[in-house]
């Protein structure tokens, strides 16, 4: 279970969620509370590893025309470690989940163009120990949320 104190870890935690840029004065502001208690706070999640960095989050001008596909391959389980190996040095896999079901691994595929998509889902069907794939080009996207936060995840929001 994550190391959060009370309210304000929570109230903090989604305060950086929506703006990780956010400065700790206005943050401080918004919380009430002194700049060195968030400062506090903040170093105490990061180190117990509840907040575990910061990303950017790149908007769709800067996508542009990439490509993006679901990939979803059944493999021998014998063969599954290395397997996933291989596929981790691909830099445009962004996703790998094992999943239940008809296929065992469920892949993101981020290629800068269609073309490339094509060989690398030819080099995947190459590697030893995949049986069989199936793929989807994505179209569009109607919404992505961030990791959510609910009643029984003890990081919900109570602002």
């Amino acid at each position: 279970m994550p190391d959060l104190k009370d309210d304000l870890d929570r109230k903090l935690i989604s305060i950086l969620q929506a703006n990780a840029r956010e400065p700790v004065s206005a943050i401080s502001r918004r919380l009430n509370v002194a700049r060195s208690t968030v400062q506090e706070r903040i170093t105490r999640l990061e180190r117990t590893g509840v907040i575990s960095g910061y990303t950017a989050i790149l908007g769709d001008v800067h996508a542009g025309q990439q490509v993006q596909a679901v990939v979803m391959l059944s493999v021998a389980q014998q063969q599954s470690k290395t397997l996933v190996k291989q596929l981790e040095s691909y830099p445009e896999i962004r996703v790998c989940y094992t999943i239940s079901g008809e296929f065992d691994l469920f892949l993101i595929v981020e290629p800068s163009r269609l073309e490339e998509l094509d060989d690398i889902l030819d080099e995947i069907a190459e590697i030893p120990g995949v049986l069989r794939s199936r793929s989807s080009i994505v179209l569009s996207k109607k919404f992505e949320r961030q990791k959510p936060i609910t009643s029984t995840n003890p990081l919900s929001p109570v602002l």
